[in-house]
């Protein structure tokens, strides 16, 4: 019996039932403590972070000894010019990091793999990132969002046997989510997964697949149409690459991380065993929100190596290089740039470090710490590598092989900028990554209050829900009044003798916490229904949280590393520097919490889309060619040769 061909059209999804889907897809509860989500309601649990949790010695031992044989394999074996200039990691490459056990590190042992902590984990992904980024994607995306971790989180134990050690010594992973109409809005994803008998029978097209195009095994995100005996929804398979059905179309080419192995992969009547399906069905958007949730650290560990080599270069070239008489580094207006670089660097290892650990005690729910290391990681990370082109001048802008074809020094700065691009869209685009962590961060207002400003809402449940958040806010607000930012011997632990002083940047968090919280409240109780619309400002509220949360991290490390007798008091500066530099950035946001353009950006869109300023594209020419904007995803057998390459 085979089963029915799949719907060409796509579904038909309101606003409202999209928001419906991505809510239920939320982890709803909140079983643990999280700092962040303390940090937006006003409270800034210092306890939560502080004394900085310490890796098991053990631990320590065995990631130390991998990343040891994992620098010797990067400086002996990877040539990241080669994998830019040739847009590919070779074979070899790969075939040596599965050797050494580099597509294993995050599986345990007892399926094969390293075992390696968060931590481990994260310092492996920035040392490879900065040989070459694409293999530090090749393996991120394999590890972090591709098989191992959901199997790890909701796999059968008969699933663990089957795939893991594969995944750990032999096969590459990849996730398909995406498709070329469906990026963050999830409900309307159009591939199906229709049972029949023992299978399912996949049809559709999935977009930026990145590992896809040499995968041998695949997360695939499909929808099982309801039916009886089938509750169906979206739905998490683990499928073989080599099925029968499965076409890689293209390899899609970027600006930057030009190694990476990135396709669109088609599925015509593809049988998957009812056996690969992951947790039950309609869960499949829970699965990847939370697999996702540790698995956005990847990207700031990268995002750490990148700012790292920066600072390195930014060094060496503003020391060598002299102009008016004196190094260039020395003249204010570079030396500020090298002074953001450190100080960025140094608070980015900060909150990924003390996000990692606090993932490998998994004492702490780290779902919106993850979301703001992501977040600002991948927008700091940007601003660095963008200092370090300026401050090179003509040379960073200029290619590496070009560089050295006129006999100086190969630096891929330029490189380096197009490749850490990619971040503020992978897993989450910053301005979905503001969306998500501010509906994470009004959880407890919604819990409360949330029938109150429900359209749908009965009228009791608004009597219940008032009821409800007048008892939550006679408690809540007066809280929001004073505490111990304004007592000047708070955080004294942070003000050693002959230290600068941290105490007082972590009193102005704590200060800047309450006023946030109070930010919020007001905006809810003024805009209720429509807060949702008013992204700019929701924007901004998750960007003051994200620096806040860089402080608090910055100032932990810097105490953490002075107790330990580890460049304390160079450590202590950077701190200082940091948050100095976070502060104003943080009284800028929240100036522009009330203070901005939003009402007038709003006209003015609606203009341009209207074509009210079409006068204004006079005097061009568009290089475009033409095409559809969106290609035609209409289930079917593949008309395209298969690009599907598989490693030796």
């Amino acid at each position: 019996m085979s089963a029915p061909a799949a719907p060409s059209s796509r579904p038909a999804v309101t606003e409202r039932e999209a928001r419906r889907v991505a809510e239920a897809a939320r982890e709803q509860d909140w079983r643990r403590p999280s700092f962040a989500k303390e940090l937006f309601l006003g409270r800034l649990r210092l306890d939560l972070l502080h004394p900085h949790p310490l890796p098991d010695p053990d631990d320590v031992r065995r990631g130390e000894e991998f990343l040891a044989r994992l620098r010797d394999f990067c400086e002996r074996r990877i040539d990241g010019a080669a994998v830019e200039r040739d847009a590919r990691v070779p074979d070899e490459v790969i075939t040596g990091l599965k050797e050494i056990g580099a597509f294993g590190m995050k599986i345990d042992t007892e399926y094969g793999g390293l075992g390696l902590t968060q931590v481990y984990y994260n310092k492996a992904l920035a040392l490879v990132g900065s040989a070459s980024p694409a293999v530090g994607a090749l393996l991120s995306a394999h590890q972090s969002i591709g098989v191992p971790q959901p199997l790890k989180l909701f796999g059968t134990e008969a699933q663990k046997d089957a795939f893991l050690p594969r995944c750990a010594r032999t096969d590459i992973s990849a996730f398909l989510l995406t498709e070329p109409d469906v990026g963050s809005d999830p409900a309307r994803l159009a591939t199906t997964a229709v049972p029949d008998g023992d299978d399912y029978v996949l049809d559709g097209v999935k977009l930026w697949t990145t590992n896809g195009v040499i995968a041998d095994l695949l997360v695939v995100m499909a929808r099982v149409p309801a039916s009886e005996g089938h509750r169906g929804g979206i739905t998490a398979f683990v499928v073989e690459a080599s099925s029968a059905g499965i076409t890689v179309e293209h390899r899609n080419a970027f600006m930057g991380l030009r190694g990476l192995e990135n396709g669109v992969t088609r599925f015509h009547r593809v049988r998957v065993p009812a056996t690969h399906r992951i947790g039950p069905e309609g869960a499949g958007l829970k699965i990847a929100l939370t697999t996702l949730n540790t698995g956005r650290l990847s990207l700031p560990a990268m995002c750490v190596g990148a700012g790292k080599w920066c600072l390195k270069i930014a060094r060496e070239w503003s020391a060598a290089r002299e102009q008016w008489g004196k190094p260039v580094a020395l003249h204010e207006a570079v030396g500020s740039k090298i002074a953001f670089i450190a100080a960025t660097t140094f608070a980015l290892e900060a909150v990924l470090d003390l996000s990692s650990q606090m993932a490998d005690e998994d004492r702490n729910d780290i779902r919106i710490e993850a979301a703001l290391a992501k977040l600002y990681g991948s927008e700091m990370a940007c601003l660095i590598a963008d200092h370090l082109v300026q401050i090179r001048g003509g040379r960073g802008f200029e290619t590496a092989d070009s560089l050295a074809a006129r006999g100086e020094r190969a630096v891929p700065a330029e490189q380096m900028l197009r490749d850490l691009r990619i971040n503020r869209i992978f897993e989450g685009s910053t301005e979905i990554m503001h969306l998500l962590i501010a509906r994470e961060a009004v959880d407890a207002h919604l819990a409360v209050a949330g029938d109150l400003i429900d359209p749908d809402a009965s009228l009791g449940d608004k009597a219940r829900a008032g009821a409800q958040a007048g008892a939550f806010y006679a408690r809540w607000l007066p809280k929001l009044v004073a505490g111990p930012g304004q007592l000047p011997g708070s955080y004294a632990e942070f003000h050693p003798a002959g230290y600068p002083d941290l105490a007082a940047h972590l009193r102005y968090a704590e200060r800047a916490a309450r006023k946030l919280a109070r930010s919020t409240f007001y905006a809810m109780s003024r805009w209720q229904g429509r807060m949702e619309t008013k992204q700019g400002f929701l924007g901004r509220v998750v960007d003051i949280g994200a620096e806040l949360f860089a402080v608090s991290a910055a100032c932990v490390r810097a105490e953490h590393l002075r107790a330990r007798g580890e460049n304390g008091r160079e450590a202590y500066q950077l701190a200082d520097a940091f948050c100095r530099q976070a502060r104003l950035r943080a009284d800028e946001l929240f100036a522009r919490l009330w203070h901005n353009t939003d009402d007038l950006d709003r006209k003015v869109v609606k203009g341009v889309l209207g074509g009210a300023y079409t006068w204004l594209e006079d005097g061009i020419v568009d290089p475009s060619r033409p095409g559809p904007w969106i290609a035609d995803t209409t289930p079917g057998p593949s008309t395209h040769p298969d690009t599907h390459r598989t490693i030796d």
